[in-house]
């Protein structure tokens, strides 16, 4: 039980820090290459603010996915079969 929990909050942990990340990046990225008004100078950072208010509200998402995605493993471990007992030969 001890191990489930550590992995929970490591995965957990792990999308929390992750998924914003990758969602602002994702974000600004888009951004830059479909809106040709992106880091001008008339643009004032409005499309900076928007990948980090998106990386902002994915942080719980990400924490959630990080849970379930430990919560998989653990459970698909648990329904592995379990190997075969050898034969005994007389």
């Amino acid at each position: 039980m001890a191990g489930l929990i550590g992995r929970i909050l490591g995965f957990g942990l792990l999308g929390l820090i992750v998924t914003p990340i990758v969602v602002t990046i994702t974000v600004l990225t888009l951004a830059h290459l479909f809106d040709p008004s992106c880091g001008t100078p008339g643009d004032s950072g409005g499309c900076e603010m928007g990948a980090a208010s998106m990386g902002i509200f994915s942080a719980l998402p990400g924490l959630a996915i990080g849970v379930a995605f430990a919560l998989y493993r653990h459970f698909r471990a648990k329904r592995a079969t379990p190997p075969s007992p050898p034969v005994v030969r007389p």
